[in-house]
């Protein structure tokens, strides 16, 4: 497994690290919309053809009630709006992707989820990091599993209002 780092807004730079790649895993902060653009247009390029991608809830107004409410308040309608703007990049792309959309993070050394597909509601308001990265490992090992899917993960049994901590 190579691990690289570098700026997703150098495309010159990304595109030369995406040769010879099978798999690419990001998981963005800031303006990710552009960041999207790139790395879908380089793995295109370079006929790389996996992508996992992580994000958090929301995405298609899929979260339920008052927590629904409280997600979209609190993380605000421009960042919803250029990541919503993001994934589209992605699901209309060529690349066989899983977009991960994780609930509120913990640092629980667990690993329990449940997955919900997009256009079901989502459910549960926390997940610890070690079952994102378990999900991760799984589809990087299996790169068929979970295959143009969008999926929301979370604990089971954490419904509420506010992410249960």
């Amino acid at each position: 497994m190579d691990v690289l780092e570098g700026d997703v807004n150098d495309f010159a730079a990304l595109t030369k690290a995406m040769k010879g790649q099978d798999i690419v895993y990001t998981n963005l902060g800031g303006q990710v919309e552009p960041m999207a653009a790139n790395i879908v247009k380089a793995m295109e390029e370079n006929q790389v053809s996996r992508l996992i991608y992580v994000t958090g809830l929301g995405l298609y107004h899929e979260v339920p009630g008052e927590f629904g409410r409280w997600v979209e308040e609190s993380i605000g309608s421009d960042i919803m709006d250029d990541t919503r703007r993001a994934a589209k990049i992605i699901e209309e792309s060529t690349v066989n992707y899983t977009i991960l959309r994780a609930a509120y993070m913990t640092n629980n050394p667990e690993i329990d989820y449940e997955l919900t597909e997009k256009g079901e509601f989502y459910k549960g308001t926390i997940i610890s990091r070690v079952s994102i990265a378990d999900l991760i490992v799984r589809i990087i090992k299996e790169p068929s599993l979970h295959s143009y899917a969008s999926l929301g993960i979370s604990k089971p049994r954490t419904d509420g209002d506010r992410p249960m901590y």
